[in-house]
């Protein structure tokens, strides 16, 4: 009974002492003028709750009086995000931000770690980009304006509204995407389709550059993006709003954007709607590259509540995309685009006519330049439901994350049933994941937690089958720490992960009426073929990693980190049998496969200093049973063809090897104010270590989609003044210099060389106050200013070709060339 007494004593005083708070006071100013800041934003990182400072720079917030070693940030638009540690005894703060100049130390990360570190005290890999950098960044998309900001990451492209995450040489299932800290689930290891999102709510992105299986398991074995879409943090009861709108010349965007926001300090709520629509876009070689336009809609809605016990949030989120399935096809003299009128032979119609490739109409002019998107295209739907949630308890902080997710596929490839899908697929997936924080002691910061998902995939009516219906359930749990003293901080941990993977048998034969195949009950086999075979296969791994930085001094860090990364084959790897319209392949998995492991150590270093800032990493990354595509061919080394027009592909599995160095050098000089010159250099080499190909080159030596090395400059000057109307105008001319490939896997053609090219690009942006609190933002940007004709190597429609010459001398299909963006952003 004592013993019960003294238990409940103690819990008594724990839930005493957190419901004690203490409030934070302080005053925002200019490091150089020292004039008072307005309008800031702070932000307590652990709570997520955030507060704005008044017109003197004056503000004051309450936390928990047990939260030790908090983290604040102060942010104001032009300024350096200033990050401050909250002292037990000190509850008066000063704080003096500095123009933006391009300094990297002070910035917060939160993904790959248990609470919000100081990006210099990481020992992981990871560039940060801000809010600032996503809106002044006018590209196709938002995956494309993360490549612009983060060296070693890029994007693998299929036309303008495809963009697929790459990370120092590898993607698809090999980069985990996360949104708003959920598991990105759309079948990922499709070429044709990018990341379901909404392009105009990210405010913030994280990219982590090596494996993080410790923290996310499978498919996270060659990093993590992170997106971060926007949470209301205002506290003052009134309704807020953010109107977009964005026009390009090139493909003819149009896209507008709404946002409405409240918080009244404890409830908060925010609602967005979006649309974006284009026509094909065109480049000097091509012209208009027919059936690269899309339509596209997204809505989101968030509810929320926040109390000095942490927070939980509601979200759902819908997408709605419709895009073209360019197949480029042309007249082999004119160099026209033409189109498709007849079933293929490989589809088993019994139309009368069949497809000729060679044969095929031209395209109209009208219809190239049109909005109306082709019967012959894709529409990809996705939805989620999850709600994040942070308890806070003393010195504990649990995280509990739970949603929902359904992807819907549909690709539409039969000219004469333009409502017939080819390809049918839904993909529900169920996300779960618990983190707890225990306190620290002796200067260690311990995490425990256990996360993974449940999914189950089915094919719907349609006429081809490239994956079968499937279900899984993975779990991994792990445990980390970390230990900080003086100018040291070490981290690191270890995981498990397990996967149950079970495949459904199928079976298939051709429509008596129109001769495409269809699926049939597996009780009535009579007159049929076995598509799939069924399946249960099991996959586990063990990873881990352990990293150091040492802060030689204010100017100076040093980073060293070693990770085992672990991946469980993707479904299409394994199981895959038959044509993905979207991509124009014919895709053959192996049930044989195993897991991939990797090990990549990582040596970097961080330097800021006054007048200029730099950072470098160097990687090396070895993969055992590394999976890959190559074409597949006869005894001959002649290309095997089972659907005309279409490639066929078989999975291979090897080892690998990816070694590479990222860099940025910003120069900033103290005593000329709003100058910058930045640069951004990023290289990878990947080696496909099969004994077979050794020595071999191009011929099977070199790894698929490994980008060239890239140099991306740029020199910005901007003018600014508190007083006037035009707070600040900015100029910035930007050189994006790719070296040639030619370290390719030229084997049968899989890949062709990539020649070198420069791309330059021009823009202007200004803030214009027009309330006293709001400021308008406008800007100009032009794209390829030299309308340069060039082939990008991981744009995928430079392998759209059905001939071995060409009277222009050109092969492939081009990328976008110049385009005139007006953007702005509108705040209310």
């Amino acid at each position: 009974m004592k013993r019960v007494i003294l238990v409940l004593i103690i819990l008594l005083c724990s839930t005493v002492a957190f419901c004690q708070t203490r409030t934070i006071t302080g005053q925002v100013y200019d490091a150089g003028s020292k004039e008072k800041l307005a309008w800031c934003s702070i932000l307590p990182v652990e709570s997520n709750k955030g507060f704005t400072a008044n017109a003197e720079g004056k503000f004051s917030i309450i936390i928990p009086s047990l939260l030790k070693n908090s983290l604040l940030a102060i942010s104001c638009s032009g300024y350096i995000t200033d990050t401050i540690r909250l002292i037990q005894s000190q509850n008066i703060y000063t704080v003096f931000l500095k123009p933006a100049e391009g300094r990297l130390s002070d910035v917060v990360v939160v993904t790959g770690v248990s609470k919000a570190t100081l990006i210099r005290e990481n020992p992981v890999p990871v560039e940060v980009v801000t809010t600032k950098q996503i809106e002044q960044t006018v590209e196709d998309n938002v995956i494309d304006a993360l490549a612009k900001n983060a060296p070693g990451f890029e994007a693998v492209k299929t036309g303008p509204n495809v963009s697929k995450p790459f990370i120092n040489g590898l993607g698809y299932n090999r980069v985990l995407t996360l949104y708003d800290g959920m598991r990105v689930e759309t079948q990922q290891w499709g070429d044709e389709h990018g990341v379901p999102m909404d392009d105009y709510i990210i405010e913030r992105a994280e990219v982590i550059k090596g494996p993080a299986s410790l923290m996310y398991g499978s498919d996270a074995i060659a990093g993590v993006l992170s997106l971060f879409p926007a949470i209301p943090h205002e506290t003052d009861g009134v309704l807020h709003g953010r109107y977009q709108s964005e026009y390009q010349t090139n493909n003819g965007l149009i896209a507008n954007a709404l946002r409405l926001s409240y918080g009244n300090g404890h409830w908060l709520g925010e609602l967005q709607g979006s649309q974006r629509i284009a026509k094909n876009y065109t480049n000097p070689i091509d012209g208009r590259v027919y059936n690269t336009g899309f339509r596209m809609a997204n809505a989101s809605a968030l509810i929320g509540y926040e109390g000095k016990w942490g927070y939980s949030h509601l979200n759902f989120t819908f997408y709605d995309n419709r895009q073209g399935i360019p197949d480029g096809s042309r007249d082999s003299l004119t160099r026209q685009f033409t189109y498709q009128v007849y079933e293929s032979p490989g589809e088993n119609s019994i139309q009368p006519e069949m497809d000729n490739i060679k044969d095929r109409p031209i395209v109209a002019g009208n219809i190239l330049n049109s909005y109306t998107i082709s019967p012959l295209s894709q529409r990809i739907q996705d939805y989620r439901a999850y709600i994040n949630n942070d308890y806070k308890f003393g010195q504990n902080d649990l995280k509990v994350l739970l949603g929902m997710e359904q992807n819907i596929r549909r690709e539409y490839n039969h000219p004469t049933d333009p409502d017939k899908a080819g390809e049918y697929i839904v993909l529900n997936t169920l996300n779960y994941g618990v983190r707890y924080n225990a306190p620290s002691f002796w200067n260690i910061e311990p995490s425990f937690g256990v996360n993974g998902i449940y999914q189950n995939n089915t094919n719907k009516e349609a006429t081809d089958f490239p994956i079968p219906a499937y279900s899984l359930f993975d779990m991994g749990t792990y445990g980390y720490v970390k230990w900080k003293r003086d100018r040291w901080t070490i981290d690191g941990g270890i995981r498990y992960d397990h996967r149950n993977e079970n495949g459904d048998g199928m079976y298939i034969k051709p429509n008596a009426v129109t001769g495409f195949y269809e699926q049939v009950p597996l009780n009535d086999s009579a007159g049929t073929t076995l598509h799939f075979s069924p399946f249960h296969l099991q996959f586990q791994g063990v990873t881990g990693s352990i990293g150091t930085t040492y802060q030689l001094n204010n100017n100076l860090s040093f980073k060293a980190n070693i990770a085992r990364g672990y991946r469980s084959p993707n479904i299409t790897e394994i199981a895959s049998n038959g044509l993905d319209p979207g991509a124009h392949i014919v895709y053959i998995g192996n049930l044989d496969f195993v897991p991939e492991f990797s090990l990549q150590e990582d040596l970097g270093v961080m330097g800021e200093f006054s007048n200029l800032s730099f950072n470098a990493s160097v990687f090396n990354n070895s993969i055992q049973h590394y999976i890959y595509e190559a074409q597949k061919v006869d005894e001959n080394g002649n290309p095997i063809v089972i659907v005309p027009g279409n490639k066929t592909f078989q999975f291979q599995q090897t080892n690998a090897q990816l070694y590479g160095m990222d860099a940025t050098l910003n120069i900033h000089p103290e005593n000329w104010k709003g100058f910058h010159f930045n640069n951004a250099f990023s290289t990878v080499y990947g080696i496909n270590h099969n004994p077979q190909y050794r020595k071999a080159g191009a011929n099977g030596e070199y790894l698929p989609f490994i980008p060239p090395p890239r140099l991306l400059s740029s020199i910005s000057y901007g003018i600014s003044s508190e007083k006037k109307i035009i707070q600040l105008i900015s100029f910035k001319t930007e050189m994006d210099c790719n070296a040639a490939q030619n370290r390719y896997l030229g084997l049968y053609n899989t890949e062709t060389p990539t020649p070198a090219y420069t791309l330059f690009n021009a823009s202007v942006h200004a803030d214009i106050r027009y309330t006293v609190k709001q400021l308008l933002q406008v800007q100009l940007t032009v794209n390829n200013v030299f309308n340069t004709a060039y082939q990008s190597h991981l744009s995928r429609l430079q392998y759209f070709e059905y001939y071995t010459g060409s009277p222009n001398g050109h092969l492939g299909i081009y990328n976008m060339g110049r385009n005139i963006c007006m953007r702005m952003i509108l705040p209310f």
